[in-house]
């Protein structure tokens, strides 16, 4: 039993805690032994219209007022407060998600890097001047164009990178001179208050992040469709996302939703190091990756070869407590996800599929399972498994490969392995996704690039310099000479 001492949370709004009746509170379950590891006060559609209310004020009367130089310091003072206290988030990762300690010290780092990188930015945000006199009658006048803050931002969050992904939302946005209403997953709030927490102490003014915490049926419309939110930021399901912009009319969108991402190992591809990098890149948080390797297609050349070297190198991951520092695979974040996977595999099965290993659950406990002699229209291919699930596909051609590749509503990041630079970009080229790597798993995040996919995959880039630029207006102010 992992033994804890029950954290008490609330939502925030205007920097001061709600409170509720009995009726309004929620228990925060570990995933991994079903122990409660927090209480939290729900908000309701009032709050909800508090707190944007409060960032709406805070906005005018701040955020938008405060010089870059400021913001900046705000956010590295941020950075260095997570940074001190990282086995604490660690720790509260590993209890409220099921994420094994040590890829949450990992997470923990990234979110660090993001405010960094945040920082460095606020004191980037420039125009510039257009040439007017490129045009009849436009001499004697100086154009100039200006960023400007939009304003307030709604965050709704994910359960699988509750805080590093609530930062790829809150540090761009303060970087620019926004506030922001925060709504994180209803199964890890812990963190996201922590956070909260740690941003008033760095000095971000009273009003500029407020926190909700509820339920998506009671709060979830009004952070959508409330007129003075200008931008809604979403991480999840696809949907989720299709319904939310919708409902969000002419307000800015970026939507971060599903995939199910291919990686093409060739016959001169390493492939010692595919085997290896996709252990981590398909079974990393239990498959709970929206870029998660999900399908590997190797050529015929290599298949056998690969098959065998990555089955190997998967029967040898540890699973089990989170919160043990060997452990290389937690829980899925519910036992109703966990069984819905199991169905998948046991209907693939069914239908023709082989196991190559894994496929037994247990709980929450779902083992890393490769599965060979599918087919394209197997969930395990065309949707996304979100969990510990991958099916590795022989092919022939480069042709034929990213035709399969491409064969998804979905289209994320891809991995390439190959030591055929021509190849590579051809490769490169012909894939539908917002990114590709090569010779890297699709897994592999860094959070200073543009981050963002295409069909279903959503709309709009994370990653900090590329984020900002959709969460400011452009004015153009003309000056006419004497």
């Amino acid at each position: 039993m992992i033994n804890v001492e029950l954290m008490k949370v609330t939502s925030l709004v205007d920097g001061k805690a709600i409170t509720q009746t009995e009726e309004k509170t929620m228990e925060v379950i570990s995933p991994f032994n079903k122990e409660v590891v927090g209480k939290v006060n729900l908000a309701s559609q009032e709050d909800a219209e508090r707190a944007i209310e409060s960032a709406h004020r805070a906005f005018h009367e701040t955020m938008k007022k405060m010089p870059a130089y400021r913001r900046a310091d705000i956010l590295r003072k941020t950075a260095d407060l997570l940074e001190e206290r990282t086995e604490e988030f660690a720790r509260i990762l590993g209890l409220e998600a099921g994420k094994p300690i040590r890829d949450g010290r990992g997470e923990v780092g990234r979110a660090v890097q993001v405010l960094r990188f945040a920082a460095d930015e606020a004191k980037k945000i420039e125009g510039e001047l257009v040439p007017m006199d490129a045009a009849v009658g436009g001499e004697n006048r100086i154009g100039m164009v200006r960023r400007h803050p939009i304003g307030v931002l709604s965050a709704i969050t994910p359960f699988n990178f509750p805080l590093n992904l609530a930062l790829h939302k809150l540090a761009p946005a303060f970087a620019a001179g926004n506030t922001v209403v925060l709504k994180p997953a209803s199964k890890t709030p812990l963190s996201a208050y922590m956070l909260v927490n740690l941003f008033e102490e760095a000095g971000l003014p009273e009003g500029a992040l407020n926190l909700v915490i509820g339920n998506g049926s009671e709060v979830g419309d009004i952070l959508v469709t409330d007129s003075r939110i200008s931008k809604v930021t979403f991480t999840g399901s696809p949907s989720v996302g299709i319904d939310l912009r919708k409902k969000a009319g002419l307000k800015k969108v970026t939507l971060e939703l599903g995939s199910n991402s291919p990686n093409i190992i060739f016959n001169d591809g390493d492939v010692n190091a595919a085997a290896a990098g996709l252990v981590r890149g398909a079974f990393a948080f239990s498959g709970q990756v929206c870029i998660s390797a999900q399908r590997i297609y190797v050529q015929k050349g290599v298949y056998q070869d690969f098959l065998n070297q990555y089955v190997s190198l998967v029967e040898k991951l540890v699973i089990g407590n989170p919160m043990e520092e060997n452990t290389d695979i937690g829980p899925m974040i519910s036992e109703k996800e966990a069984i819905r996977a199991h169905d998948w595999i046991t209907e693939a099965v069914k239908a023709g599929a082989r196991l190559a290993t894994g496929g037994n659950r247990e709980g929450t406990l779902l083992e890393p399972t490769v599965l060979v002699d599918v087919t394209r229209d197997m969930k395990v291919v065309c949707e996304e498994t979100f969990a510990p699930i991958v099916s590795v596909i022989p092919f022939d051609t480069e042709e034929e490969v990213i035709g399969m590749a491409n064969d998804s509503v979905f289209g994320l990041q891809a991995g390439v392995f190959t030591s055929d630079i021509n190849r590579a970009m051809r490769v490169a080229d012909g894939l539908e996704t917002g990114g590709v790597w090569i010779n890297e798993t699709s897994t592999y995040r860094q959070d200073n690039y543009p981050y963002g996919g295409v069909k279903l995959s959503g709309v709009g880039k994370e990653g900090v310099k590329y984020a900002i630029e959709d969460m400011t207006e452009i004015k153009f102010v003309g000056i006419k000479l004497g």
